[in-house]
Parts: structure tokens; C-alpha cells; sequence
């Protein structure tokens, strides 16, 4: 498995990469196949079946919305997110669709986008059924299809994602975090430089660092966005936003108080998981659900860190990729298989660990930051309620930034050595992962989303 830092990091829309980014990038896969092999337009009908975690919390997850639009050609990179809800509307009232946006179908949404609650598929608990057949009702094909987390698909009967398995062999292939530091090690490399040197298989340093840029700028263009929003976010639960509130206290001036750099952490990860939660543009990190650790760990970093600099960040990024990678592979960034502790977890232990490195913490400082970011994660369940990304998944941005960043200190203030190492709570939270009860991975069967009746 090959994976890149663009993998780790997506730009792509809300409130989840697993729930709304798979589901749409998924939808438009088969379509672009029905028009690669000519059945766009014998196709006459198309039915979507979705099932496990998706069916249970994908109406608040937005996969019903995703799946329409993916399989009218939206591609989550690209699409401008205010155009969704018109092309769902017109959908709706019309019953119709555009199968990418050039073959028109008619399209009963209740008879033809199925939620399948009590049926899972083996590959996965997020899984995905789609089939085209003739007007005459002639099946024309059928694909099955897993989102994995992060914005990752498979299909049926693959065991990794397609972007990961088709590049060539990078200089420094590692799969684990002692593997990591070792190739470090023997290089007389920083852990970024490996990253950097690996991408360069696939691309020019010029494009890497570009790209990583780039994604700092979705961050802060979320982080302003969410600052200068208003009013309550989408769906029953009414959740007025925060962030701009907290925003405008900041920056009314007056003397300053101890905890002021916290107060904009806090703002930071809220304005980015407000913006999540209400369909907006994001970077997975690695996942939707903990976009706002990353940027507000980031903005932390620009903010408050003398010395701060583009460089700074572009080791930060490629450094938490890396950490990402680790988890990716050798566990899951799904919380769907892993709980809140695959998306939390692992997007705190990466910040850490990205700090660590724009601070030129040295590589085993780094794996140290990593590692206890993770550790007190361990267990961490994902029971949203009301099947929304945004309780207690917004708040828990916020706290999760705060801790990688202590993590981050932490490290800093030792030399590397630990007992525990980054390898071990990888393997724990896998293990955790698969030990943890169904009701608490991404089906709002359990925790928060049942003992929270008001809501």
C-alpha cells in the first residue's frame, strides 16, 4: 500500500468523509463505469442500497444527499457545496435525475435509495449496493462498493483503495512507526524530509509543496468562514454555532488573560467543525468528523509560536500525514470499526506529532507526541446524537486539539524516550477497536445518542 499525503488530506465537503465523501465519490465511480463501458444510455433505472452504519446514521450524515449528487456527477473535491441542495430539490420534485448530468432517468427516491438497517454487508459496516438495469427492467450491472474512512472507497472483493495500490514504490516504504524511525535513522533524515522524498516518486517537490499549501489554505478559508457564519446548524437538534461568538470576544480587545491562547484553539476547531456540520468545505484530517483538530493545531502553531513560518507548516502536514498513514494501515480511521478514537484519536496524535515537527522537535519526540496523543484516546466511542456530526463531535474537536497540543509540549520537554511506543497503541487501538460493542462505532444505538431523550 502506497499512500500519500493527498490521501490523508482531502478537501472535500461535509459532515462526513466516511458517510457523505465515500457515498459520493462511490455513487460517481459507478456512473462514470456505466458511461465507460456504453450503458449510460440504455440505463433506465438505478437503485442504491445502503447498509450498517450507513443506513443507521446516514440520513443525518447526509449519505442520502451524497449519493444523489455523486451519481449526478458531483465529485466532493469540486463541488461547490451551495449547489447541492438545489440539485436535490430539483430531484425531489421532478423524480428525476441526471446520471452526470447527461442521461435523465426517472427516480423514485423511497423505492429506489433503500436504508438497510438491520443488514450489513461483510466487508465493512459502511456498505454500499448499486445496480443499473434497462427500461424493461434487464439488469445492466451491479457493484458493490465499502467507505472505509477518510474519504477512502473500495469495491467488492478489494482489500485497498485504488489510489493506494497503483503507484509506483516509494524510496522509504514503512509500515510501521519503529520501521519509520529507523529509515529515519539510517538516512540521517527528519521525518519529513522521508515523507517528502517519497512523494517525489509520484510528483516534484515543487507540486508537494504546493499541494500542501494548499490544503493549509482550505483550513483557513474554513476557520474564516466558520468565524463569520450565524444562526443554528442543519437538523432536529437546532445547535446554535459558537464559534463566531467566541471569535468576536477575542477580538474585542482588552488585556490579555492566561488562557487567551486556548480560547483560540477552542474557536479555531469550532468554526471548523460548525462548517462540517452544516455541509461546508473542509480538509479531511483524517477524517470529517475531526477536521478541526489539524487546522486548529495549526492555527495555534502561526498564531502563537515565534518564529512560525510556510516551512513550519509544511513539516507539520507531512509529518501528521505520516502518523496518519501508521493508523490508516495497520489499524482504521473508520469510525464505523473503530469508534470516535479512530477520528479523534488519530487526528490528535497526528497533530501532535506535526507540531512537534514544525517546532523541529527531533524524530523520536515526534513518535513520543504521537504516542500520547493516542493513549488518551483509547476507547473513545462515536455515538452521535440524533445521527448528527455535531454532538458531541463538534465540542470534541476542541478538547481534542487542546490535548495534542499538551501531548506536543509534553514531548518537547523529554527526549524521546518512553516506554510506551506509538507501535503499541496503534496495536491497542486496534484491538480496542474490534473489542468495542457495535452500539458505540457510528450507529447512534448507544452512549450519548440514546440517554439524551430531549434530543
Amino acid at each position: 500500500m502506497s499512500l500519500s499525503v493527498f490521501d490523508i488530506f482531502k478537501i472535500g465537503i461535509g459532515p462526513s468523509s466516511s458517510h457523505t465523501m465515500g457515498p459520493m465519490r462511490a455513487a460517481r465511480e459507478f456512473a462514470l463505469g456505466l458511461e465507460r463501458d456504453g450503458l449510460l444510455s440504455a440505463t433506465g433505472q438505478v437503485a442504491a442500497r445502503l447498509y450498517g452504519s450507513l443506513a443507521l446514521t446516514g440520513l443525518g450524515h447526509g449519505t442520502d444527499r451524497a449519493v444523489l449528487a455523486g451519481l449526478e456527477g458531483a465529485d466532493p473535491e469540486t463541488v461547490d457545496p451551495d449547489s447541492i441542495d438545489p440539485t436535490l430539490q430539483r430531484i425531489r420534485t421532478s423524480h428525476r435525475i441526471r446520471l452526470l448530468g447527461k442521461h435523465e432517468i426517472d427516480f423514485n427516491e423511497k423505492a429506489q435509495l433503500l436504508l438497510l438497517r438491520t443488514e450489513r454487508l461483510p466487508g465493512h459496516p459502511n456498505g454500499m449496493r448499486f445496480a443499473a438495469a434497462a427500461t424493461d427492467g434487464k439488469p445492466l450491472r451491479e457493484e458493490e462498493y465499502y467507505s472505509i474512512g477518510g474519504g477512502f472507497i473500495v469495491r467488492g472483493g478489494e482489500s485497498q483503495a485504488r489510489e493506494a495500490t497503483e503507484r509506483a514504490r516509494p524510496p522509504y516504504p514503512f509500515n510501521s512507526a519503529a520501521e519509520l524511525l529507523l529509515l529515519c535513522r539510517d538516512n540521517g533524515l527528519e521525518l519529513f524530509e522521508l515523507v517528502l522524498a517519497n512523494e517525489r516518486t509520484w510528483t516534484s517537490e515543487a507540486q508537494v509543496r504546493a499541494g500542501v499549501l494548499r490544503l493549509w489554505e482550505v483550513m483557513q478559508g474554513c476557520v474564516e468562514r466558520g468565524f463569520h457564519q450565524s444562526g443554528v446548524l442543519p437538523g432536529p437538534l437546532k445547535v446554535r454555532r459558537r464559534a463566531p461568538k467566541l471569535y468576536r470576544v477575542l477580538t474585542e480587545g482588552g488585556p490579555s488573560r492566561p488562557l487567551d491562547a486556548m480560547d483560540w484553539v477552542n474557536a479555531f476547531a469550532l468554526a471548523v467543525n460548525e462548517e462540517n456540520a452544516a455541509g461546508g468545505r473542509v480538509v479531511t484530517a483524517p477524517t470529517n468528523g475531526a477536521a478541526g483538530i489539524v487546522p486548529a493545531v495549526l492555527h495555534f502553531y502561526r498564531r502563537f509560536e515565534p518564529g512560525a513560518s510556510d516551512e513550519g507548516v509544511i513539516r507539520f502536514l507531512l509529518t501528521a500525514a505520516a502518523i496518519g498513514m501508521l493508523y490508516k494501515r495497520n489499524a482504521s480511521i473508520s469510525g464505523a470499526e473503530m469508534g470516535c478514537q479512530g477520528e479523534v484519536g488519530v487526528a490528535c496524535s497526528m497533530a501532535a506529532a506535526g507540531l512537534v515537527a514544525a517546532l523541529q522537535g527531533s524524530n523520536e519526540q515526534i513518535e513520543n507526541a504521537a504516542e500520547i496523543g493516542m493513549e488518551h484516546n483509547l476507547g473513545l466511542t462515536c455515538d452521535p446524537v440524533g445521527g448528527l456530526v455535531q454532538i458531541p463531535c463538534i465540542e470534541r474537536n476542541a478538547m481534542g486539539a487542546v490535548k495534542a497540543i499538551n501531548a506536543a509540549r509534553l514531548a518537547m520537554r523529554g527526549d524521546g524516550s518512553h516506554k510506551v511506543s506509538l507501535d503499541h497503541v496503534i496495536a491497542t487501538m486496534r484491538q480496542t477497536g474490534a473489542d468495542m460493542s457495535t452500539i458505540y462505532k457510528e450507529t447512534s444505538q448507544g452512549g450519548l445518542a440514546v440517554n439524551v431523550t430531549e434530543c
